[in-house]
């Protein structure tokens, strides 16, 4: 075993902190602000147990990529190619399509929620031209370091903005239309979209690869050791799967019931929660909202362009070499690609990226058994895992398995 993971400091300070909360700042982004938002617009509470159970089913999962990384000083992608070449192609590929989609996608959001906060108007393409530039810029300037320190302060304000918002929502709810009549989401029909929730809930599951490959970098970088790389894996992720029950309450407490028809594309959706909040509320709330909108957004279009890139680098490098000694070599260019590609994708495909956005959601679920299990097998090759975690993990493939299964059957016409 490697000694970085026999250190016994168990020191805590804020430099300890950074994979787990820059995991955190990547999945508070398309999952919370719309899916879990639009989730309790259109199904109150109910679907708070599905949120729930996605998050304490992939958890092992992301788990395993830490701390298969404090076991070997290794990620997970490193691990893949141990196991098969063929795992590490078909993640390489898999990466790079996700990578673009999610960095558009989300870039679009951010695009769309800035315009709602400038005293000016600018279009779509010239205002995710300002997100993507300062999301680059960002990077390029400071590269792992200042995104590791950015991604806190991010987490912070957005945390204290979001239930500040929630709280001052729930002081003022939205008056139910007198007609309504509450949406059952326990039917076939609702199938798809309790996928699309679950598929980035909190993140996509290929997003426990990038993670291991940021807790790689931390311990290389700043000499972390495993107490401490647990402690932020599990503030990260306990912050993320708490923000998204909130996110789900905003929905509620500002949209449920009122008898106004819920947008279902993200940008349209986000400005529409931004009109009912700001009429529910007051004028004066449009700028939180707004802010908290932005603050996801943006914070996911910088992680994950550099996760893709710093990932899909290093897969690279192991295709090529079958080592990790090039990755740092290829970083800026292939984060720059993701950067330019998303760009692409919204001067070329804007009006389908709503489409695009669900079908990256619903792959993401569609593959996470398959992460589920290659997780599962790398960290038991490594002997470093009790039985209840096994059980654990076990319970976990069941879920995601099962799921999946059911939405193939629906898919394909064997039911409903």
């Amino acid at each position: 075993m490697n000694n970085i993971s026999m250190n016994q400091n168990h020191k805590l300070s804020w430099r300890s902190f950074g994979p787990g909360i820059l995991m955190a700042s990547a999945a508070i982004g398309g999952s919370h602000l719309v899916a879990s938002t639009q989730a309790g617009a259109l199904y109150g509470w109910q679907l708070a147990i599905m949120i729930i159970l996605a998050n304490l089913f992939k958890y092992p999962f992301y788990r395993f990529g830490t701390e298969y990384a404090y076991s070997t000083g290794e990620s997970l992608v490193a691990g893949y190619a141990k196991l098969s070449r063929f795992y590490l192609l078909a993640f390489f590929v898999l990466c790079i399509l996700s990578g673009i989609i999610s960095t558009g996608a989300v870039a679009v959001l951010a695009s769309v929620i800035l315009g709602y906060m400038l005293p000016f108007e600018l279009n779509t393409l010239a205002l995710a031209a300002i997100v993507m530039f300062s999301s680059w810029l960002l990077l390029f300037a400071g590269h792992y370091k200042l995104l590791d320190d950015v991604s806190k302060w991010i987490i912070v304000a957005l945390t204290v903005a979001t239930i500040a918002a929630v709280f001052v929502a729930m002081g003022k709810p939205a008056v139910m239309a007198p007609d309504f009549v509450p949406a059952s989401p326990w039917n076939l029909a609702a199938l798809g979209f309790i996928i699309a929730l679950m598929g980035w809930m909190p993140a996509p599951l290929e997003f426990s690869a990038i993670t291991s490959v940021w807790t790689a970098k931390k311990i290389r970088t700043d000499h972390t050791n495993r107490y401490q790389g647990m402690i932020d894996f599990n503030v990260g992720y306990l912050t993320s799967a708490i923000l998204a029950l909130f996110f789900l309450a905003l929905g509620v407490f500002v949209q449920y019931g009122t008898g106004q028809e819920i947008a279902m594309q993200g940008g349209a959706y986000v400005g529409q929660l931004i009109q009912m909040y700001t009429e529910t509320i007051g004028e004066w709330s449009r700028l939180l909202v707004a802010f908290i909108a932005f603050l996801c957004m943006y914070g996911t279009v910088i992680t994950c362009a550099d996760g893709y890139g710093r990932t899909t680098a290093e897969c690279l490098s192991l295709i090529k070499t079958e080592t990790t000694h090039e990755t740092e070599k290829f970083v800026a260019k292939w984060t720059a690609f993701f950067i330019i590609a998303g760009y692409g994708l919204i001067a070329f495909f804007m009006g389908q990226m709503a489409a695009m956005l669900k079908f990256a959601m619903i792959t993401a679920f569609v593959t996470a058994p398959i992460f589920g299990y290659l997780n599962y097998k790398l960290i038991k090759k490594e002997g470093n895992i009790s039985t209840g975690m096994t059980l654990f993990a076990l319970a976990g493939i069941v879920f995601l398995s099962g799921f999946t299964i059911l939405f193939l059957l629906q898919f394909f016409g064997f039911i409903g």
